[in-house]
């Protein structure tokens, strides 16, 4: 039987984990990082102060609901890679059977209506690598340097990764939005931003980031596989086939030269970045038993 939401005993009497705040995070979110013009800049601050509380709280839930796991990963560099490297087999949401299914039996809307929750939660993977980048030690800042090179396509339109998704949109006729999303979803996407713009939770962000590259080729590939079942081509289904195996040697190249630096100087960074992967992950999970819910009844 799939987990539904309800399953998972933090979400109960959450102010946070709702649909109504998740969607009014997620508008907000996508108007203050709109590029704009100047306007009444002081209302806009106090609704942004407000906003920024209420996202404080969101993120310490979620810190909250996996602090002890977190607490437990070792501190040492080798310790720490190895555990961190362990959670693509044993973290929250790894193996779970949505994909296996989308790859061998979801009809074409079925994997429709996925992309489009997929697609809609998408925080932008180039973007938020920037956002993080700020102001940290070299060798991990360059590390993310060649990761946003590699999502924008090193240089040219054709290669950047975020018109790959646009262009998938496009072919499998979906409409991506806020409206239509699944709480988890925006939750995800919601979680993923606000480690990556605020600069206290910044090494949460590179072991969210880190986590995505490290877990993410093999949900790619089923879904790809999914989509070519449909009838899509390859060219058409570029977006998850290149992520299946683009993000095996991203995830080597930050464990080496972002994670294994940034613990070698502050061990304290080792638990902030395992709280960012396991938040990542249980955000993911939530999205999984979401869609299961959905998809299969």
């Amino acid at each position: 039987m799939a987990t539904r939401p309800s399953d998972f005993a933090n979400d109960a009497g959450s102010q946070f984990l709702t649909d109504s705040f998740q969607r009014g995070l997620a508008h907000w979110n996508r108007e203050r990082l709109e590029p704009g013009f100047p306007g009444d800049w002081s209302r806009m601050f106090e609704r942004d102060i407000k906003m920024q509380r209420l996202e404080g709280g969101f993120v310490e839930e979620l810190r909250a609901e996996i602090a002890d796991e977190a607490a437990a990963a070792p501190t040492d560099v080798e310790g720490f890679i190895a555990w961190f490297e362990e959670l693509k087999q044993v973290g929250p949401g790894q193996g779970d059977p949505l994909f296996p299914w989308l790859a061998e039996e979801a009809d074409r809307d079925q994997l429709r209506w996925f992309f489009e929750q997929e697609a809609a939660g998408e925080a932008g993977f180039d973007d938020l690598v920037a956002m993080t980048q700020v102001k940290l030690p070299v060798r991990p800042k360059l590390e993310l340097a060649r990761n946003y090179w590699d999502e924008m396509g090193h240089g040219t339109a054709k290669g950047m990764h975020g018109p790959m998704l646009d262009a998938l949109v496009e072919t499998l006729e979906v409409e991506p939005v806020i409206e239509n999303t699944v709480w988890e979803s925006l939750a995800l996407a919601n979680a993923m931003t606000a480690m990556a713009v605020n600069r206290r939770y910044a090494w949460h962000s590179v072991g969210a980031l880190g986590v995505i590259e490290l877990t993410a080729p093999g949900r790619a590939a089923l879904v790809a596989e999914g989509l070519k079942r449909v009838g899509l081509s390859p060219k058409e289904a570029r977006y998850f086939t290149l992520h299946a195996v683009l993000d095996i040697k991203h995830s080597e190249d930050w464990n080496r030269e972002a994670i294994r630096p940034a613990v070698e100087e502050d061990p304290r960074r080792a638990t902030a970045m395992a709280e960012g992967a396991l938040m990542r992950l249980k955000c993911g999970e939530r999205c999984f038993a979401a869609y299961r819910e959905r998809l299969w009844g």
